[in-house]
């Protein structure tokens, strides 16, 4: 069987950025596509230059903060040579106790990886979260760079979240891989 074309790769401390990344994966099964899970910590960087699209989760911590294992590799991750790869990115925060910060992680985690020349896609819209700030907005404001999770506001919206990201993916990866 052939390597799947998808790594998701998570930074966890609680296991919530694990979890959510195994729904991502699982709606990327149901498109009938497989993906390979693995926990920063625990994979060679070098092995993330293989893969043709990766799916990279962080949370965000308190005020802003990076999740230990991403921030052990965050300055190694510039020197990937990513230039045919196809990054999305989905982060884990708290909108209404860290409002300032929601999801800041995610930007730190697209600003190391410009470097790359990787292609983004799977940006989110802000429309629907109630915070004040954000590392991981675009200029405009707009959207995220990545899908936003917020499991202690919004566990609700969840599920939903992720299938939808996971379909709009789908579909920008063919786009861009075309």
């Amino acid at each position: 069987m052939a390597q799947p074309s998808i790594a998701l790769i998570y930074g966890t401390d609680t296991n919530n950025t694990e979890e959510i990344g195994h729904k991502i994966a699982k709606q990327w099964e149901e498109l009938g596509e497989s993906v390979d899970i693995f926990n920063i910590k625990e994979i060679s960087l070098d092995q993330l230059e293989s893969y043709p699209m990766l799916i990279l989760g962080i949370p965000t911590w308190d005020f802003g903060g990076i999740q230990s294992d991403w921030e052990d590799v965050g300055d190694c991750l510039a020197e990937l040579s990513l230039e045919h790869s196809v990054i999305a990115l989905y982060g884990l925060g708290d909108q209404f106790g860290y409002g300032d910060y929601f999801i800041d992680a995610v930007g730190w985690l697209y600003e190391k990886l410009q470097p790359t020349n990787a292609t983004f896609i799977g940006q989110w819209p802000t429309q629907g979260y109630d915070f004040e700030a954000s590392r991981a907005c675009t200029k405009d404001k707009t959207s995220f760079v990545g899908l936003a999770i917020d499991e202690d506001q919004q566990f609700d919206l969840t599920d939903q979240r992720i299938e939808q990201w996971v379909i709009q993916l789908y579909a920008e990866r063919t786009i861009e891989t075309a």
